[in-house]
Protein backbone atom coordinates (compact mmCIF):
# COMPACT_ATOMS: atom_id res chain seq x y z
CA UNK A 1 0.00 0.00 0.00
CA UNK A 2 1.61 3.43 -0.79
CA UNK A 3 1.41 6.04 1.27
CA UNK A 4 -1.01 8.35 0.09
CA UNK A 5 -3.86 5.35 -0.37
CA UNK A 6 -2.59 4.74 3.96
CA UNK A 7 -3.29 8.26 4.71
CA UNK A 8 -6.68 7.69 3.26
CA UNK A 9 -7.25 4.66 4.59
CA UNK A 10 -9.56 3.76 7.84
CA UNK A 11 -6.66 1.88 9.61
CA UNK A 12 -4.35 5.29 9.15
CA UNK A 13 -7.00 7.18 11.09
CA UNK A 14 -7.69 4.65 13.66
CA UNK A 15 -4.01 4.40 14.33
CA UNK A 16 -3.47 8.39 14.57
CA UNK A 17 -6.65 8.55 17.21
CA UNK A 18 -5.39 5.00 19.32
CA UNK A 19 -1.93 6.89 19.31
CA UNK A 20 -3.76 10.54 20.46
CA UNK A 21 -5.64 8.87 23.01
CA UNK A 22 -2.83 6.69 24.55
CA UNK A 23 -0.86 9.83 24.56
CA UNK A 24 -3.05 11.41 25.99
CA UNK A 25 -4.03 8.92 28.57
CA UNK A 26 -0.15 8.70 29.44
CA UNK A 27 0.08 11.93 29.88
CA UNK A 28 -2.63 12.69 32.47
CA UNK A 29 -1.41 9.56 34.30
CA UNK A 30 2.44 10.36 34.19
CA UNK A 31 3.71 12.33 36.66
CA UNK A 32 7.22 12.05 37.88
CA UNK A 33 8.76 13.28 40.95
CA UNK A 34 12.78 14.22 39.45
CA UNK A 35 15.65 14.04 41.99
CA UNK A 36 16.11 17.46 43.11
CA UNK A 37 19.46 18.72 44.44
CA UNK A 38 19.27 20.27 48.50
CA UNK A 39 20.22 23.25 49.26
CA UNK A 40 23.63 24.01 51.00
CA UNK A 41 24.29 26.04 53.79
CA UNK A 42 27.50 27.94 52.29
CA UNK A 43 28.21 31.30 50.59
CA UNK A 44 29.77 32.71 47.86
CA UNK A 45 30.93 36.46 47.03
CA UNK A 46 31.12 38.44 43.80
CA UNK A 47 33.47 41.57 43.20
CA UNK A 48 31.85 43.46 42.13
CA UNK A 49 28.69 43.15 42.57
CA UNK A 50 26.94 46.41 40.53
CA UNK A 51 28.05 48.30 37.94
CA UNK A 52 26.65 50.96 35.12
CA UNK A 53 26.27 50.09 31.16
CA UNK A 54 27.87 51.28 28.88
CA UNK A 55 31.07 50.62 31.07
CA UNK A 56 31.93 46.28 30.72
CA UNK A 57 31.32 45.04 34.50
CA UNK A 58 33.37 42.21 35.26
CA UNK A 59 32.64 39.98 38.05
CA UNK A 60 34.54 37.58 39.79
CA UNK A 61 32.85 34.71 41.31
CA UNK A 62 34.55 32.81 44.35
CA UNK A 63 33.44 30.35 47.14
CA UNK A 64 35.64 28.15 49.23
CA UNK A 65 33.34 25.24 50.52
CA UNK A 66 35.01 22.43 52.33
CA UNK A 67 35.39 19.30 50.68
CA UNK A 68 34.18 20.23 47.83
CA UNK A 69 35.75 18.73 44.58
CA UNK A 70 33.70 20.35 42.16
CA UNK A 71 32.07 23.72 41.64
CA UNK A 72 29.07 24.87 38.90
CA UNK A 73 28.30 28.59 38.35
CA UNK A 74 24.75 29.06 37.05
CA UNK A 75 24.12 32.66 35.43
CA UNK A 76 21.08 34.06 34.77
CA UNK A 77 22.42 34.61 31.26
CA UNK A 78 22.60 30.86 30.53
CA UNK A 79 26.47 30.70 31.25
CA UNK A 80 28.36 27.77 33.01
CA UNK A 81 31.41 28.41 34.86
CA UNK A 82 33.32 26.17 36.48
CA UNK A 83 36.11 26.49 39.30
CA UNK A 84 35.98 27.68 42.99
CA UNK A 85 37.25 31.20 41.30
CA UNK A 86 35.20 32.16 37.94
CA UNK A 87 34.70 35.40 36.18
CA UNK A 88 32.28 36.83 34.22
CA UNK A 89 31.55 40.02 32.10
CA UNK A 90 28.20 41.89 31.64
CA UNK A 91 28.86 44.07 28.79
CA UNK A 92 25.56 44.66 26.71
CA UNK A 93 22.17 46.32 26.97
CA UNK A 94 20.80 42.84 26.93
CA UNK A 95 22.61 41.98 30.15
CA UNK A 96 21.24 45.37 31.86
CA UNK A 97 19.42 43.67 34.99
CA UNK A 98 19.41 42.43 38.13
CA UNK A 99 20.94 39.08 37.83
CA UNK A 100 20.23 35.88 40.04
CA UNK A 101 23.56 32.93 40.33
CA UNK A 102 23.35 29.41 41.19
CA UNK A 103 26.40 27.54 42.29
CA UNK A 104 26.21 23.75 43.21
CA UNK A 105 29.37 22.01 43.96
CA UNK A 106 29.82 18.29 44.19
CA UNK A 107 31.78 16.51 47.34
CA UNK A 108 34.06 13.78 46.87
CA UNK A 109 31.64 11.59 47.89
CA UNK A 110 29.44 12.78 45.55
CA UNK A 111 26.86 14.22 46.89
CA UNK A 112 25.77 17.81 45.27
CA UNK A 113 24.08 20.90 47.19
CA UNK A 114 23.46 24.67 45.74
CA UNK A 115 22.77 27.83 47.09
CA UNK A 116 20.53 30.30 45.07
CA UNK A 117 20.93 34.26 45.37
CA UNK A 118 18.47 36.73 43.37
CA UNK A 119 19.38 39.71 41.97
CA UNK A 120 22.91 39.16 43.24
CA UNK A 121 24.67 40.95 40.66
CA UNK A 122 23.37 44.54 39.26
CA UNK A 123 24.00 45.82 35.80
CA UNK A 124 22.39 48.52 36.22
CA UNK A 125 20.73 50.77 33.12
CA UNK A 126 22.55 54.42 31.69
CA UNK A 127 19.30 56.35 33.98
CA UNK A 128 18.33 54.84 37.15
CA UNK A 129 16.64 58.23 38.56
CA UNK A 130 12.42 57.37 37.99
CA UNK A 131 11.74 60.87 37.70
CA UNK A 132 13.90 61.24 34.26
CA UNK A 133 12.85 58.26 32.88
CA UNK A 134 9.31 59.23 33.53
CA UNK A 135 9.77 62.60 31.82
CA UNK A 136 11.02 60.47 28.64
CA UNK A 137 7.80 58.61 28.53
CA UNK A 138 5.72 61.80 29.09
CA UNK A 139 8.10 63.20 25.92
CA UNK A 140 7.71 60.09 24.15
CA UNK A 141 4.03 59.82 24.70
CA UNK A 142 3.25 63.87 23.78
CA UNK A 143 5.32 62.83 20.19
CA UNK A 144 3.75 60.41 19.01
CA UNK A 145 0.28 61.87 19.75
CA UNK A 146 1.43 64.94 17.92
CA UNK A 147 2.74 63.29 15.34
CA UNK A 148 -0.52 61.63 15.05
CA UNK A 149 -2.57 64.58 15.25
CA UNK A 150 -0.90 65.88 12.47
CA UNK A 151 -1.91 66.95 8.99
CA UNK A 152 1.39 65.93 7.19
CA UNK A 153 1.04 63.32 4.42
CA UNK A 154 3.59 61.32 5.84
CA UNK A 155 2.20 60.99 9.52
CA UNK A 156 -1.00 60.09 8.27
CA UNK A 157 0.07 57.37 6.25
CA UNK A 158 1.95 55.77 8.91
CA UNK A 159 -0.58 56.01 11.71
CA UNK A 160 -3.23 54.49 9.16
CA UNK A 161 -0.85 51.19 9.30
CA UNK A 162 0.65 51.60 12.52
CA UNK A 163 -1.72 52.23 15.62
CA UNK A 164 -1.06 54.87 17.74
CA UNK A 165 -1.29 52.98 21.19
CA UNK A 166 1.34 50.51 19.17
CA UNK A 167 3.70 53.17 19.29
CA UNK A 168 3.12 54.06 22.81
CA UNK A 169 4.12 50.75 23.27
CA UNK A 170 7.23 50.11 21.03
CA UNK A 171 8.96 53.13 21.30
CA UNK A 172 9.66 52.72 25.72
CA UNK A 173 11.16 49.54 24.51
CA UNK A 174 13.77 50.52 22.53
CA UNK A 175 15.00 52.97 25.75
CA UNK A 176 15.55 49.38 27.39
CA UNK A 177 17.30 47.98 24.04
CA UNK A 178 19.02 48.43 22.15
CA UNK A 179 19.68 51.93 23.66
CA UNK A 180 20.31 50.62 27.48
CA UNK A 181 19.18 54.06 28.80
CA UNK A 182 16.73 53.02 31.14
CA UNK A 183 15.37 49.46 32.46
CA UNK A 184 12.00 47.91 33.03
CA UNK A 185 13.81 45.77 35.93
CA UNK A 186 11.98 46.16 38.87
CA UNK A 187 14.99 46.45 41.04
CA UNK A 188 15.81 49.77 39.31
CA UNK A 189 12.17 51.40 37.77
CA UNK A 190 9.17 51.64 40.18
CA UNK A 191 7.07 52.88 37.17
CA UNK A 192 5.28 50.07 36.47
CA UNK A 193 5.20 48.52 39.63
CA UNK A 194 4.12 50.03 41.71
CA UNK A 195 3.22 53.42 40.18
CA UNK A 196 1.61 52.13 36.98
CA UNK A 197 -0.18 48.95 37.48
CA UNK A 198 -0.72 49.29 41.43
CA UNK A 199 -2.11 53.37 41.34
CA UNK A 200 -3.00 53.78 38.08
CA UNK A 201 -4.40 51.15 36.59
CA UNK A 202 -7.03 50.59 39.08
CA UNK A 203 -7.87 54.46 39.19
CA UNK A 204 -7.92 53.83 35.58
CA UNK A 205 -10.79 50.79 35.80
CA UNK A 206 -12.60 52.79 37.97
CA UNK A 207 -12.82 55.93 35.78
CA UNK A 208 -13.71 54.02 32.82
CA UNK A 209 -16.29 51.81 34.70
CA UNK A 210 -17.98 54.44 36.29
CA UNK A 211 -20.00 55.54 32.83
CA UNK A 212 -20.68 51.64 31.25
CA UNK A 213 -23.79 50.14 30.52
CA UNK A 214 -24.42 47.42 32.58
CA UNK A 215 -27.20 46.00 30.34
CA UNK A 216 -25.07 46.44 27.91
CA UNK A 217 -22.70 44.63 28.92
CA UNK A 218 -24.19 42.12 29.52
CA UNK A 219 -25.76 41.90 26.03
CA UNK A 220 -22.23 41.12 24.94
CA UNK A 221 -23.76 36.68 25.21
CA UNK A 222 -21.50 33.99 25.37
CA UNK A 223 -19.04 34.36 22.61
CA UNK A 224 -16.84 36.28 25.26
CA UNK A 225 -16.54 33.51 27.83
CA UNK A 226 -16.09 30.91 24.72
CA UNK A 227 -13.39 32.84 22.75
CA UNK A 228 -11.27 33.33 26.81
CA UNK A 229 -11.60 29.19 26.86
CA UNK A 230 -10.25 28.85 23.56
CA UNK A 231 -7.70 30.94 24.20
CA UNK A 232 -7.58 28.92 27.49
CA UNK A 233 -7.15 25.67 26.00
CA UNK A 234 -4.98 26.85 23.67
CA UNK A 235 -2.32 27.53 26.04
CA UNK A 236 -2.55 24.33 27.49
CA UNK A 237 -2.23 21.92 24.83
CA UNK A 238 0.24 24.83 23.37
CA UNK A 239 2.86 23.69 25.48
CA UNK A 240 3.03 20.03 24.66
CA UNK A 241 2.85 20.74 21.09
CA UNK A 242 5.53 23.23 20.98
CA UNK A 243 7.81 20.72 22.58
CA UNK A 244 7.16 18.03 19.94
CA UNK A 245 7.63 20.23 16.93
CA UNK A 246 10.71 21.74 18.52
CA UNK A 247 12.27 18.44 19.51
CA UNK A 248 11.44 17.01 15.42
CA UNK A 249 13.40 20.15 13.93
CA UNK A 250 16.00 20.53 17.08
CA UNK A 251 16.30 17.85 19.37
CA UNK A 252 19.24 18.86 21.28
CA UNK A 253 17.02 21.90 22.71
CA UNK A 254 14.51 19.61 24.28
CA UNK A 255 16.37 16.15 24.63
CA UNK A 256 17.27 15.27 28.08
CA UNK A 257 16.39 17.91 30.15
CA UNK A 258 14.34 16.93 32.52
CA UNK A 259 14.01 20.40 33.87
CA UNK A 260 12.98 22.30 31.22
CA UNK A 261 9.33 20.77 31.24
CA UNK A 262 9.28 22.26 34.89
CA UNK A 263 10.40 25.87 33.83
CA UNK A 264 7.72 26.23 31.30
CA UNK A 265 5.01 25.28 33.94
CA UNK A 266 5.46 28.28 34.88
CA UNK A 267 5.18 29.90 31.63
CA UNK A 268 1.65 28.11 31.65
CA UNK A 269 0.69 29.57 35.34
CA UNK A 270 1.33 32.55 33.79
CA UNK A 271 0.00 33.07 30.40
CA UNK A 272 -3.40 31.24 31.46
CA UNK A 273 -3.56 33.35 34.95
CA UNK A 274 -0.90 35.87 35.94
CA UNK A 275 2.12 36.39 38.50
CA UNK A 276 0.60 34.39 41.32
CA UNK A 277 -0.26 31.41 39.32
CA UNK A 278 3.33 31.60 37.60
CA UNK A 279 4.79 31.66 41.51
CA UNK A 280 2.56 29.02 42.55
CA UNK A 281 4.08 26.54 39.68
CA UNK A 282 7.67 27.68 40.70
CA UNK A 283 6.91 26.08 44.05
CA UNK A 284 4.41 22.97 43.07
CA UNK A 285 7.13 21.91 40.80
CA UNK A 286 10.25 22.84 42.52
CA UNK A 287 11.87 25.26 39.38
CA UNK A 288 15.12 26.92 40.38
CA UNK A 289 15.57 30.42 40.35
CA UNK A 290 18.03 30.51 37.32
CA UNK A 291 15.93 28.60 35.36
CA UNK A 292 13.21 30.86 36.64
CA UNK A 293 14.33 34.05 35.64
CA UNK A 294 14.91 32.25 32.50
CA UNK A 295 11.43 31.55 32.36
CA UNK A 296 10.45 34.96 33.15
CA UNK A 297 12.28 36.10 30.02
CA UNK A 298 10.66 34.35 27.68
CA UNK A 299 7.23 35.08 29.35
CA UNK A 300 7.47 38.64 29.20
CA UNK A 301 8.69 39.18 25.24
CA UNK A 302 6.70 36.28 23.96
CA UNK A 303 3.55 38.06 25.45
CA UNK A 304 4.88 41.27 24.83
CA UNK A 305 5.24 40.49 21.11
CA UNK A 306 2.12 38.96 21.06
CA UNK A 307 0.67 42.28 22.38
CA UNK A 308 1.85 44.25 19.31
CA UNK A 309 0.43 42.04 16.86
CA UNK A 310 -3.07 42.51 18.91
CA UNK A 311 -2.68 45.78 18.91
CA UNK A 312 -2.12 46.24 15.18
CA UNK A 313 -4.86 44.04 14.77
CA UNK A 314 -7.30 46.03 16.32
CA UNK A 315 -6.38 48.96 13.21
CA UNK A 316 -7.95 46.38 10.58
CA UNK A 317 -10.24 44.54 13.25
CA UNK A 318 -13.62 45.58 10.71
CA UNK A 319 -11.42 43.35 7.99
CA UNK A 320 -11.16 41.24 10.42
CA UNK A 321 -14.77 40.58 11.10
CA UNK A 322 -15.86 40.83 7.87
CA UNK A 323 -12.95 37.45 7.16
CA UNK A 324 -14.57 35.71 10.44
CA UNK A 325 -18.00 36.59 9.25
CA UNK A 326 -18.62 38.30 12.99
CA UNK A 327 -21.85 40.03 13.92
CA UNK A 328 -20.21 42.98 16.15
CA UNK A 329 -23.35 44.76 17.09
CA UNK A 330 -23.13 44.12 20.27
CA UNK A 331 -20.15 45.52 20.60
CA UNK A 332 -21.12 48.92 18.96
CA UNK A 333 -24.32 48.91 20.61
CA UNK A 334 -22.25 48.80 23.72
CA UNK A 335 -19.92 51.43 22.56
CA UNK A 336 -22.95 53.84 21.18
CA UNK A 337 -24.54 53.79 25.00
CA UNK A 338 -21.76 54.97 26.72
CA UNK A 339 -20.96 57.37 24.08
CA UNK A 340 -24.59 58.99 23.63
CA UNK A 341 -24.59 59.02 27.69
CA UNK A 342 -21.82 60.87 27.64
CA UNK A 343 -22.69 63.31 25.34
CA UNK A 344 -25.99 63.90 27.20
CA UNK A 345 -24.08 64.66 30.22
CA UNK A 346 -20.87 65.74 28.09
CA UNK A 347 -19.54 69.56 29.56
CA UNK A 348 -16.37 71.50 29.55
CA UNK A 349 -14.78 70.38 32.87
CA UNK A 350 -13.82 72.65 35.55
CA UNK A 351 -11.19 72.58 37.76
CA UNK A 352 -13.93 70.96 40.70
CA UNK A 353 -14.82 68.29 38.11
CA UNK A 354 -10.49 67.46 37.78
CA UNK A 355 -10.67 67.35 41.35
CA UNK A 356 -13.92 65.19 41.86
CA UNK A 357 -12.42 62.83 38.90
CA UNK A 358 -8.91 62.46 41.18
CA UNK A 359 -10.97 61.90 44.35
CA UNK A 360 -13.29 58.88 42.71
CA UNK A 361 -10.51 57.14 40.77
CA UNK A 362 -7.87 57.30 43.55
CA UNK A 363 -10.01 57.59 46.49
CA UNK A 364 -11.55 53.91 45.00
CA UNK A 365 -7.97 53.06 44.57
CA UNK A 366 -7.05 53.48 47.99
CA UNK A 367 -10.08 51.51 49.20
CA UNK A 368 -9.33 48.83 46.62
CA UNK A 369 -5.64 49.06 47.98
CA UNK A 370 -7.09 48.44 51.92
CA UNK A 371 -9.26 45.50 51.11
CA UNK A 372 -6.97 44.32 49.52
CA UNK A 373 -4.16 44.75 51.99
CA UNK A 374 -6.77 42.49 54.41
CA UNK A 375 -7.52 40.10 52.48
CA UNK A 376 -4.36 38.66 50.64
CA UNK A 377 -2.36 38.18 54.01
CA UNK A 378 -5.85 36.99 55.98
CA UNK A 379 -6.50 34.29 53.01
CA UNK A 380 -2.32 33.53 52.98
CA UNK A 381 -2.92 33.19 56.55
CA UNK A 382 -5.62 30.36 56.27
CA UNK A 383 -4.18 28.77 53.80
CA UNK A 384 -1.08 27.88 55.49
CA UNK A 385 -2.94 27.63 58.49
CA UNK A 386 -4.98 24.52 56.97
CA UNK A 387 -1.89 23.10 55.31
CA UNK A 388 -2.33 24.70 51.98
CA UNK A 389 -6.04 23.32 51.26
CA UNK A 390 -6.21 26.77 48.81
CA UNK A 391 -2.71 25.42 46.92
CA UNK A 392 -4.37 22.27 46.53
CA UNK A 393 -7.13 23.29 45.20
CA UNK A 394 -5.72 25.53 42.74
CA UNK A 395 -7.14 28.69 44.67
CA UNK A 396 -3.58 29.97 44.92
CA UNK A 397 -3.91 32.95 43.34
CA UNK A 398 -6.98 33.77 46.23
CA UNK A 399 -3.82 34.88 48.06
CA UNK A 400 -2.45 37.24 46.04
CA UNK A 401 -3.13 41.10 47.31
CA UNK A 402 -2.75 42.09 43.00
CA UNK A 403 -5.96 40.07 42.61
CA UNK A 404 -8.17 41.53 45.20
CA UNK A 405 -6.90 45.06 44.09
CA UNK A 406 -8.26 44.69 40.21
CA UNK A 407 -11.13 42.74 41.81
CA UNK A 408 -12.21 45.28 44.14
CA UNK A 409 -11.31 48.25 41.87
CA UNK A 410 -13.71 46.92 38.86
CA UNK A 411 -16.97 46.21 41.63
CA UNK A 412 -16.03 49.98 42.60
CA UNK A 413 -16.48 51.02 39.28
CA UNK A 414 -19.25 49.11 38.16
CA UNK A 415 -21.30 49.61 41.37
CA UNK A 416 -20.89 53.64 41.15
CA UNK A 417 -22.05 53.23 37.41
CA UNK A 418 -25.27 52.97 38.94
CA UNK A 419 -25.18 56.15 41.19
CA UNK A 420 -25.11 60.05 40.62
CA UNK A 421 -21.43 59.72 40.21
CA UNK A 422 -21.62 57.99 36.37
CA UNK A 423 -22.43 61.90 35.47
CA UNK A 424 -18.87 61.74 35.38
CA UNK A 425 -18.19 60.45 32.46
CA UNK A 426 -18.91 63.65 30.75
CA UNK A 427 -16.29 65.90 32.39
CA UNK A 428 -13.94 63.62 31.15
CA UNK A 429 -13.90 60.62 33.64
CA UNK A 430 -13.05 58.02 30.36
CA UNK A 431 -10.52 60.37 28.50
CA UNK A 432 -8.59 60.54 32.21
CA UNK A 433 -9.15 57.20 32.49
CA UNK A 434 -7.43 56.55 29.02
CA UNK A 435 -4.12 58.93 30.05
CA UNK A 436 -3.71 56.51 32.83
CA UNK A 437 -3.80 53.56 30.56
CA UNK A 438 -1.94 54.92 27.47
CA UNK A 439 1.25 55.63 30.89
CA UNK A 440 0.88 51.68 32.13
CA UNK A 441 1.38 50.68 28.46
CA UNK A 442 4.60 53.05 28.08
CA UNK A 443 5.88 51.72 31.19
CA UNK A 444 4.77 47.71 29.95
CA UNK A 445 6.93 48.65 27.17
CA UNK A 446 9.59 49.58 29.35
CA UNK A 447 9.78 46.02 30.54
CA UNK A 448 10.16 44.82 27.06
CA UNK A 449 14.50 44.01 26.52
CA UNK A 450 13.97 41.91 23.58
CA UNK A 451 18.13 42.00 23.64
CA UNK A 452 17.74 38.84 25.84
CA UNK A 453 15.79 37.03 22.99
CA UNK A 454 19.14 35.80 21.83
CA UNK A 455 20.48 34.95 25.46
CA UNK A 456 17.82 32.02 25.38
CA UNK A 457 16.88 31.01 21.35
CA UNK A 458 15.84 27.74 22.47
CA UNK A 459 12.79 28.03 25.13
CA UNK A 460 12.13 31.49 23.43
CA UNK A 461 11.69 29.55 19.94
CA UNK A 462 9.22 26.71 21.95
CA UNK A 463 7.42 30.26 23.47
CA UNK A 464 7.36 31.25 20.28
CA UNK A 465 6.05 28.13 18.83
CA UNK A 466 3.54 27.63 21.79
CA UNK A 467 2.01 31.06 21.16
CA UNK A 468 1.31 30.35 17.73
CA UNK A 469 -0.77 27.09 18.46
CA UNK A 470 -2.68 29.34 21.24
CA UNK A 471 -2.81 31.78 18.27
CA UNK A 472 -4.45 29.25 15.76
CA UNK A 473 -6.93 27.48 18.32
CA UNK A 474 -8.33 31.40 18.83
CA UNK A 475 -8.38 31.97 15.36
CA UNK A 476 -9.99 28.78 14.49
CA UNK A 477 -12.94 28.68 17.14
CA UNK A 478 -13.63 32.59 16.07
CA UNK A 479 -13.88 31.45 13.04
CA UNK A 480 -16.10 28.67 13.50
CA UNK A 481 -18.32 30.97 15.70
CA UNK A 482 -18.13 34.16 13.78
CA UNK A 483 -16.63 35.92 17.36
CA UNK A 484 -15.75 39.59 16.54
CA UNK A 485 -12.22 40.25 16.82
CA UNK A 486 -12.94 42.18 19.73
CA UNK A 487 -13.47 38.74 22.06
CA UNK A 488 -9.98 37.43 20.08
CA UNK A 489 -8.18 40.09 21.11
CA UNK A 490 -9.42 40.65 24.61
CA UNK A 491 -9.93 36.71 25.33
CA UNK A 492 -6.13 35.62 24.49
CA UNK A 493 -4.99 39.01 26.33
CA UNK A 494 -7.42 37.75 29.61
CA UNK A 495 -5.05 34.36 29.24
CA UNK A 496 -1.25 35.85 28.16
CA UNK A 497 -1.59 39.38 30.10
CA UNK A 498 -3.78 39.49 32.91
CA UNK A 499 -5.40 41.88 34.59
CA UNK A 500 -2.42 44.79 33.83
CA UNK A 501 -3.09 44.31 30.18
CA UNK A 502 -6.39 43.00 29.35
CA UNK A 503 -7.99 46.38 29.69
CA UNK A 504 -5.26 47.78 27.69
CA UNK A 505 -6.54 45.84 24.58
CA UNK A 506 -9.81 46.19 25.14
CA UNK A 507 -9.72 49.90 25.54
CA UNK A 508 -7.98 49.81 22.50
CA UNK A 509 -11.44 49.38 20.77
CA UNK A 510 -13.11 51.80 22.78
CA UNK A 511 -12.33 52.96 26.56
CA UNK A 512 -16.00 51.98 27.12
CA UNK A 513 -14.76 48.57 26.53
CA UNK A 514 -12.01 48.17 29.33
CA UNK A 515 -14.13 46.36 31.94
CA UNK A 516 -14.61 43.39 30.19
CA UNK A 517 -10.75 43.13 29.72
CA UNK A 518 -10.75 43.54 33.39
CA UNK A 519 -13.56 41.06 34.01
CA UNK A 520 -11.97 37.95 31.86
CA UNK A 521 -8.78 38.45 33.59
CA UNK A 522 -10.43 37.79 37.09
CA UNK A 523 -11.95 34.79 34.92
CA UNK A 524 -7.78 34.14 34.12
CA UNK A 525 -6.89 34.19 37.56
CA UNK A 526 -9.52 31.49 38.87
CA UNK A 527 -8.14 28.99 35.94
CA UNK A 528 -4.80 29.58 35.85
CA UNK A 529 -3.28 26.77 38.22
CA UNK A 530 -5.60 24.36 37.10
CA UNK A 531 -4.82 24.84 33.50
CA UNK A 532 -1.36 24.83 34.21
CA UNK A 533 -0.79 21.81 36.07
CA UNK A 534 -2.54 20.55 33.35
CA UNK A 535 -0.65 21.96 30.95
CA UNK A 536 3.07 21.13 32.92
CA UNK A 537 1.45 17.14 32.92
CA UNK A 538 0.94 17.24 29.04
CA UNK A 539 4.48 18.22 28.65
CA UNK A 540 6.38 15.87 30.90
CA UNK A 541 5.02 13.14 29.10
CA UNK A 542 5.84 15.14 25.65
CA UNK A 543 9.62 15.57 26.89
Amino acid sequence: MNLYALYGSKNYHNLIMKKFLLFLLCSIALILHAETIPKGNFTFTATPAEGQYPTPLKVQFQADVPDAVAYEWVLSTKTSLTGATASFTYESAKQIGAHGITLVVTYADGRKEKVEKEAFVQYKPIITNNAIVFGLLAVLLGLVFYTAASDKPIFKKFYTVVPVLLMCYLLPALLSWPLGLTSGDDTFNVLYKPMASRYLLPASLVLLCISIDFKGLLNLGPKAIIMFLAGTVGIVIGGPIAILLVSLVAPEITGGTEELWRGLSTIAGSWIGGGANMTAMKEIYEVGDSLFSSMVVIDVVVANIWMAFLLYGVSISKKIDKWFKADASAIDDLKQRVENYEATVNRNPSTNDYFYLLAVGFGATALAHFGADILGPAISGYNDANNGVLDSMGLSSLKSSFFWLIVIATTIGLGLSFTKLRSLGGAGASKIGSVFIYILVATIGLKMNIGKVFDNLDAFAIGMVWMMVHVIVLLSVGKLIKAPFFFTAVGSQANVGGAASAPVVAAAFSPALAPVGALMAVLGYALGTYGAILCAILMQAAS
